[in-house]
């Protein structure tokens, strides 16, 4: 079984999308925990909606907005699926990869899959990202991270990470914003697991669309990198 984890803010327009993408995906069986954040725009409605017909196993509901990290720790303790994955609601990250990362995971040696937007691809030129500013804020943070945690990864920030369910519900998982990235990734590497890459495609938004992380996060994620790292 795969746990599919969606955290979720503030996405009305896509969260019933998303979902109906994966119930495309045929022959996989399938546990889909939604974890909202405290959504305001009427997500919520829509998701009981969903779990009223069975489209949704378990939902998660925070009162506050605390962020992305916050919700997929609330998630954790209700995984029941040999692998995890994590899926945005935003509709960046298509459903139609996940067979290609249980292939992966599949394989005995491979515990950590990352769905990599650039991997053998110019990353300046054949990609989906928004804005140029964005692929280069990417590249520059996915070198820090294979400094900082010795691995040799394309896409350290990717939003589509999945693990061996066992491994993830042994990491405890402290940060609430989007440096769940970072955090994850430094405390595999710090267990000594080399983490696997796989091509997914990749259709990026904008901020006038709904993108959330900012500049800001950048910053943030090189500090929790450190953070995790040396201290």
């Amino acid at each position: 079984m795969l746990s599919i984890i969606i955290p979720v803010y503030n996405e009305k327009k896509t969260i019933g999308i998303i979902i109906n993408k994966i119930h495309k995906i045929k022959k996989l069986n399938k546990q889909i925990i939604v974890s909202d954040d405290g959504s305001t725009d009427g997500t919520v409605e829509i998701l009981k909606k969903l779990f009223k017909t069975k489209r949704i196993n378990k939902i998660i509901y925070n009162k506050k907005n605390k962020g992305k990290g916050n919700a997929i720790k609330l998630a954790q303790r209700y995984i029941r699926g040999n692998f995890t994955i994590i899926q945005d609601a935003d509709l960046e990250y298509s459903p139609s990869d996940y067979k290609k990362i249980l292939n992966i995971l599949n394989l005995d040696k491979n515990r950590v899959v990352y769905g990599s937007r650039v991997l053998n691809t110019n990353r300046y030129k054949n990609n989906n990202f928004t804005s140029i500013i964005r692929v280069f804020a990417n590249h520059v943070l996915t070198i820090l991270s294979n400094l900082i945690n010795k691995q040799n990864l394309t896409d350290a920030h990717t939003c589509f990470k999945a693990f061996d369910s066992r491994l993830f519900k042994q990491i405890k998982l402290e940060e609430n914003g989007f440096s769940f990235c970072p955090e994850i990734t430094t405390k595999i590497s710090k267990l000594g697991i080399n983490i696997t890459e796989v091509k997914i495609s990749y259709k990026g938004r904008t901020f006038k669309a709904g993108k959330k992380i900012s500049l800001m996060d950048g910053f943030i994620a090189i500090t929790t990198l450190l953070k995790y790292r040396y201290f």
